[in-house]
């Protein structure tokens, strides 16, 4: 394996920071052998001090490439494997390590996001078993469409799941995500109640997008249905990403779209709230 580490910060400033090409010159047989063996990962990031990405104070690794293509992304410089810094599995073991203490006594952990961790599931996985080695709670945030790329008891030493849903319907879910279907995303939310791991649900309130009534209903139910779902959120769009739809040269559909009134988040709120959702 050849010298993979980038001469960048594996630190962010935030996770808005741009960042790309760091993986381009990666020869094409090393990335083939990074996604079959776990070697190696591309990473965006990693950011210290999170509030929001599970619970407690949390260490987190942006993963790049996703294979969605969401209409109010923020970091579309993440769908592409080649931005992202080809990082060595040790590395980003030795990187939550010096953390690992910290986080468990501020009750914290670390989370997996990106991007899609998935896509990269080999890394993904052995990160994340490494880091439940440490005593560290783990969290790994997905779209879920690749769910079954982990084995059971690959799953067991996930803490959480954090799913993104995108909406209920096909018709939606192709909408928002640029075509994909949502039928494997359903499949993994049913196995997890299955396999009784726990999960959060988040869903992006885009004004004249995702702020549709019927879908938030029927993906509350079926939410709750599951059984382990611990926590709804209700995230409302914004507009902080848009700079990065415009450096890459992508037509950002959201460009006239004002963020959600407090009005219609607490709407939308209410309706994963009467679901029996915790919030």
């Amino acid at each position: 394996m050849p010298q993979t580490d980038a001469p960048v910060s594996l630190e962010a400033k935030n996770p808005f920071e741009m960042r790309v090409k760091l993986g381009e010159k990666v020869p094409e047989t090393d990335v083939r052998s990074a996604l079959k063996t776990g070697d190696m990962g591309f990473l965006h990031s990693f950011t210290t001090g999170s509030a929001v990405d599970g619970p407690g104070i949390r260490l987190v690794a942006w993963t790049t490439a996703c294979m969605f293509r969401c209409q109010f992304c923020h970091n579309p410089d993440t769908w592409t494997l080649a931005n992202g810094i080809p990082v060595a599995l040790d590395r980003a073991i030795a990187e939550i390590q010096r953390y690992a203490n910290s986080l468990k006594l501020m009750r914290g952990g670390f989370t997996l996001s990106g991007g899609e961790p998935l896509m990269q599931d080999r890394f993904a996985s052995r990160l994340l078993a490494a880091t439940s080695q440490m005593g560290v709670h783990t969290a790994l945030e997905t779209n879920g469409y690749y769910g079954e790329r982990l084995s059971d008891e690959e799953w067991a030493n996930v803490d959480l799941v954090i799913l993104d849903m995108k909406g209920f319907t096909l018709e939606q879910h192709k909408r928002v995500t640029g075509g994909l279907s949502n039928e494997p995303v359903m499949d993994f939310a049913r196995r997890l109640a299955a396999l009784q791991r726990p999960m959060w649900l988040r869903y992006v309130l885009v004004p004249g997008l995702t702020d549709v009534d019927e879908e938030m209903k029927r993906l509350a139910e079926f939410a709750a249905l599951l059984g382990v779902v611990e926590r709804a959120e209700v995230l409302p769009f914004h507009q902080l990403g848009r700079y990065k739809w415009e450096r890459l040269g992508l037509t950002y559909q959201l460009e006239g779209t004002e963020p959600p009134t407090q009005e219609s988040i607490d709407h939308a709120t209410a309706i994963f709230a009467a679901a029996g959702l915790p919030q």
